[in-house]
Parts: C-alpha cells; sequence; structure tokens
C-alpha cells in the first residue's frame, strides 16, 4: 500500500497541481512549488525513498520549472547551521571515541542516589544532559546496556514482575529524556536547527536565534517537562521492595569498568566544556531591558561570526591535539568524524532550499492568506493547535522533515494574521521533539522498543499523557516565557516581517 501510495497516488496529485491547477493566475511559479512540496512531503511521510535523496529533489526541480536558480539551491545546502551541525557532532563523535559521554552519564547518575525515584531520575539527567549536546539516537543506544546491566544486578533481589515493570520505566525514562533534553540546545535536536536557519532564510533582517538566546528560551521548558516525566514514571512503574544497596552497586561497578580517567578525556571535557560556554556567550542575551554583552563584541567584526564559527574552530583542535595514548595518532581523525550524519545533512539542505522556493515564489503567502480566516481566533488557541497538530503528526513522521515544511508555511500564516512568526514557528518546533507514544515516533522511542521489554501499549498509554502534557507546556511557554525571551509584542508584526517575505 505504501509503494502505491508514493509511487502513483503522491506523484499523480503533484503532476495535476504542476499541469492544472492554477492557484495564482500569473504566477506558476507558486503551483509549481506546491506540486514539488507536495512530492518531497508524500516521499518523506511514506519514505518509500531515503528521506536524503528526497531532500535532493530541489536541486533538479526548482531550476528546471524556473522556481530558482540553480546557484540559489545549491548554495541552501551549505551554509553556517550546516557547520554549526558538524562542528558539534565532531565534538560528539570524539566524547564518544574516548568514552567521555558514559563516564558524564555514570557519574551524574552516582551523585543523585540510589532509591527507586533517585535511579530513575539519575537516568533521566544523563540521558538529557548528553542529549543536548550528542545525537539523541547515540545517547539512547549508549543508555540502554546500562539500564540493562543496573536490571540484571536487581534481578537476585526483585520478582520478576516487579523487576520487569520497573525496568519499562527506566527504558521509558531514557527515551522520553533523549527527546526532551535535546530541545534545549541549537545542536540537541535537528528541528531547532531547522528552526534557526528558515527563520533567517524567511525573514532575513530577523534577530539572530543564538545558541544563548535558544538555550535561554529552551532549557525551562526542557526542565519543566522532565519533572512531568519523572514525576508520571515514578508513580507508573516504581517497585517496591526495591534494593538501593544493588543499586548503586550496579551503577559503580559500570563507572569502575572505565577505569582512570585518560590524558585524551580530560583533554576533550576541556574543549567540551570551552565550546558550550563560548557558544552561550557569544551574542549578547537580553532579559527584558537588561542585556549581558557576548564575547564577540571584542572582536573587530563581531557580526561576522556566528556559532558554527565557534564549532568549527574547536573542531579542528580536535584533529591537531595529538594522542597520549596512541603515538602519532590526534584526539580525532577522520575515520571517527566520517560517521557524521550525512544524510541529515542533505535533509537540512533540502528543507532549507523548500523554504527559500517558498518564498520567493509567494507560496508561503499564498498559503497564508488562505488560512487567514484565523485571523479571529485567539493567539493561544492557535498556539495550541500548532503544537497539537505537531505533536500527533511527528508520531508517524520524521520530525525534521515535518518541520522543515511547517515553518515557511507558518511563517507565510503570522505575516497574513499580522503577528509575530515566532509565535507560531517556536511551538512547531518544539512540538516536533514531543512525540512520546510510538517505537516510530523518534530514533529513540525505537532504540528502547528494541530492547523486547515494552509493549506498543506500555509505550503508547505512556506517551499519550506526556503528549498531553507537552502541548500545554509548549503552547503556554511560547505564549509567555517565550515572548518575554524574544521581545515578542503578541499583538503586532514586527518591523523585520513587514517586508520581508514578500
Amino acid at each position: 500500500m505504501k509503494r502505491i501510495i508514493g509511487f502513483g497516488l503522491i506523484p499523480v496529485a503533484s503532476l495535476y497541481l504542476a499541469f492544472f491547477a492554477d492557484l495564482a493566475p500569473g504566477k506558476p511559479e507558486i503551483s509549481y512549488t506546491l506540486a514539488i512540496a507536495v512530492l518531497m512531503a508524500g516521499w518523506w511521510i511514506t519514505e518509500i525513498i531515503p528521506l536524503a535523496i528526497t531532500a535532493l529533489l530541489p536541486v533538479v526541480l526548482f531550476p528546471v520549472f524556473g522556481v530558482m536558480d540553480g546557484k540559489a539551491v545549491s548554495s541552501a545546502y551549505f551554509n553556517h547551521v550546516i557547520f554549526l551541525f558538524i562542528g558539534g557532532f565532531i565534538m560528539a563523535l570524539a566524547m564518544q571515541k574516548w568514552e567521555l559521554h558514559r563516564r558524564i552519564a555514570l557519574k551524574i547518575m552516582m551523585a543523585t542516589g540510589s532509591s527507586p525515584k533517585q535511579v530513575l531520575l539519575g537516568f533521566m539527567l544523563s540521558t538529557a544532559f548528553l542529549s543536548m549536546w550528542i545525537s539523541n539516537t547515540a545517547t539512547a543506544m549508549m543508555m540502554v546496556p546500562i539500564v540493562m546491566s543496573v536490571t540484571k544486578k536487581l534481578a537476585d533481589f526483585l520478582d520478576t514482575t516487579t523487576l520487569k515493570r520497573y525496568s519499562v520505566g527506566l527504558l521509558l525514562a531514557v527515551a522520553y529524556s533523549a527527546s526532551v533534553g535535546g530541545i534545549a540546545t541549537l545542536v540537541g535536536t535537528p528541528p531547532n536547527l531547522s528552526f534557526a536557519r528558515i527563520l533567517q532564510i524567511m525573514f532575513p533582517t530577523a534577530p539572530e536565534i543564538s545558541f544563548g538566546s535558544w538555550f535561554l528560551f529552551a532549557l525551562p521548558v526542557s526542565l519543566i517537562m522532565l519533572g512531568f516525566i519523572w514525576l508520571l514514571l515514578t508513580n507508573l512503574y516504581q517497585p517496591k521492595g526495591f534494593d538501593t544497596l544493588q543499586a548503586n552497586q550496579a551503577i559503580r561497578s559500570e563507572y569502575k569498568r572505565l577505569g582512570k580517567k585518560t590524558q585524551e578525556e580530560k583533554i576533550i571535557l576541556v574543549l567540551f566544556t570551552s565550546l558550550a560556554l563560548l557558544w552561550l556567550t557569544r551574542a549578547n542575551l537580553g532579559f527584558g531591558s537588561f542585556t549581558i554583552p557576548g564575547w564577540s563584541n571584542l572582536l573587530p567584526y563581531p557580526d561576522y561570526l556566528n556559532d558554527g564559527t565557534v564549532a568549527i574552530a574547536i573542531a579542528v583542535l580536535l584533529f591537531l591535539i595529538p594522542s597520549s595514548e596512541i603515538k602519532g595518532k590526534r584526539l580525532m581523525d577522520w575515520e571517527t568524524a566520517s560517521g557524521l550524519p550525512w544524510n541529515i545533512v542533505l535533509l537540512f539542505g533540502g528543507g532549507f532550499a523548500l523554504a527559500g522556493a517558498f518564498k520567493s515564489s509567494g507560496l508561503s503567502l499564498w498559503i497564508g492568506e488562505l488560512m487567514s480566516e484565523t485571523h479571529g481566533m485567539p493567539i493561544l488557541l492557535i498556539i495550541a493547535i500548532i503544537a497539537f497538530s505537531m505533536t500527533f503528526l511527528t508520531e508517524l513522521t520524521s520530525n525534521t522533515a515535518t518541520t522543515e515544511m511547517a515553518l515557511p508555511i507558518l511563517a507565510g500564516l503570522a505575516v497574513s494574521m499580522e503577528i509575530n512568526p515566532l509565535l507560531l514557528m517556536l511551538p512547531a518546533t518544539m512540538s516536533a521533539s514531543m512525540a512520546f507514544m510510538l517505537p516510530v515516533a523518534t530514533p529513540p522511542n525505537a532504540i528502547v522498543f528494541g530492547s523486547n521489554q515494552i509493549t506498543v501499549a506500555q509505550m503508547a498509554g505512556t506517551g499519550l499523557l506526556l503528549n498531553l502534557i507537552g502541548i500545554i507546556i509548549v503552547t503556554l511557554s511560547t505564549y509567555f516565557w517565550g515572548a518575554w525571551v524574544f521581545d515578542i509584542d503578541v499583538t503586532h508584526l514586527p518591523h523585520w516581517a513587514t517586508f520581508s517575505i514578500h
């Protein structure tokens, strides 16, 4: 059925839009762009060919149909956001190569305590923290074996039913914390980076969404969501007769297996900490009327720097500093760096090219005007509808691809409604990482489901409650906290959005 839809119905619908649906008389590029967008969206949803290959369609189709110049399309695939992702991922790969990420995770778990609630909290905090900096998928893959090791140690002290129930709670904690931790930083999950770049494409004069400003907005949202996850999981899966001593010993024995901290780990920890601090403090941070100046202001050309510049600078150092453990080797090598997920890079590029076409063709504004009947609805309700739609849509589709399709449309809708585009684009981005119900929703969900310790019913039942909680938190945090952090006037269209999209 998927192949019939993907290779049959979707191309037919796309061809009809391109050649028979004159959506805007005198502006065929609007119909062409929508036709290509429908084809890409359909293939992204059905995944009948790899997502990254679908993302390459703009390189061919936009120039052929006269939507965008081939040079402009190609340049969309590499920009400062891509280098932010590459630099950040190289750091993550270096942490994984020298086992620093495992040491950090176990250290956090040892610090939180060994009661049932504390062990659960330890797994959540360590998973969430690592997911802020390395991929959610890699974090979940690393944490699941640790969960299995801890539960194995408890097998002699808990009955089978109690142990199985608690292990479900721990595995769900890893999956959900990986997703929620990722929203806290720009590099934590791909939709965040898509948002930062697409906002710039649609509104070139909009204030920059820097690493620091996003962190200021998203970290509290992430922590509040983690709190709700912890409360829910401890209530649903907390065991009785739990042996805290055995749990503590299990975690400590995992830590001992790492051995003494190596020189490489120490250097990478310093570089990792430096990278985080440089990202957080590069641009000015505003707190209402109070502003903390960023360190880039000390340089002759502060506007020339961006978060991608910082990421690549630290990444290059990893290839320069020698390893004391292996002679003739460096902290990082290209063999390890080749593990970069280039498919995500291409997916980013396809989304950025699509956003450029939405703007240049006028499609985003056309769709926005089509949906202008929402103008009279309360903004808070519109935000909630967007959060609800994105949350449940990404249960079945790629959250990155869905975000990149939705954001240009929401940008046009905001202009038509004459409200700040951030009020619609922020909740869509955040909600793309708030799908907790199904194994296919996120890679962390799929990984913990692959442990064969969790049923779909258990994940869906717990995840549905968290989906609804996430919708409420995203809606309220966008309207109140986001408005303060990003200086949003909820009643007016900002000057930078007035002409940018036309």
